[in-house]
């Protein structure tokens, strides 16, 4: 991941405005309420914990990337934003990351992914991972690829080669192992699909 960061991660946010279609939504569908903890897994630059932030005044921000280079940029970011007291970011493998240990913190009443488990060859053993570190009647979200099912098969095709240039692999398994995962954890499970298939907004809820 430094890699593939170490110079984009100054181009980042602004290009990627354009083709991870979703991500703004995705910060208005958490409806955090006031006192709660979140972890975004795959943080990167930190864009999405400081408009969550800002979006939720009182909640405590979260985040782990396995990439220093993007946890720099995250850094500058969130203390230019002046949020540094109430938004920490950490250095962690999404497969093998101890919360506790990181920030304090055994479990949160929100989790979210924000077009990481595309990046992640282990999404599954990360999904599971975030599920074990949601408090009782915690959410899990995410927002990625969908099956591009609104559009040509060309524009599908083409997509998805451009991503693999970046290392981006689309889980079209994802919706079954959501499924799976609902039905194995007693949660329950909502989605969507924006933006005529171009992405998919999950939740996964669990009881309280």
């Amino acid at each position: 991941m430094n890699r593939i960061y170490k110079h984009q991660r100054y181009i980042y946010d602004a290009t990627r405005k354009f083709y991870l279609l979703g991500r703004d939504g995705l910060i208005e569908r958490l409806q955090l309420r006031p006192g709660e903890t979140v972890l975004e897994i795959g943080c990167g630059t930190g864009r999405n914990l400081i408009l969550a932030a800002r979006r939720y005044p009182d909640v405590r921000c979260c985040g782990i990337d396995v990439s220093t280079e993007m946890l720099t940029s995250a850094v500058e970011s969130i203390h230019g934003a002046g949020l540094s007291s109430r938004v920490r970011v950490a250095h962690g493998d999404a497969t093998a990351f101890d919360p506790q240990a990181l920030f304090g913190v055994g479990d949160f009443d929100c989790v979210f992914f924000s077009y990481s488990l595309s990046l992640i060859p282990q999404w599954q053993a990360v999904l599971d991972r975030g599920l074990k570190f949601l408090a009782p009647r915690g959410a899990l979200h995410l927002v990625d690829f969908g099956g591009q099912s609104g559009y040509p098969h060309w524009f599908r095709s083409s997509l998805r080669r451009w991503l693999s240039l970046f290392e981006v692999t689309p889980r079209d398994g994802l919706e079954a192992a959501l499924a799976a995962r609902a039905r194995g954890n007693g949660v329950m499970l909502s989605l969507d699909r924006p933006f005529r298939d171009y992405a998919i907004y999950a939740s996964l809820r669990k009881a309280g």
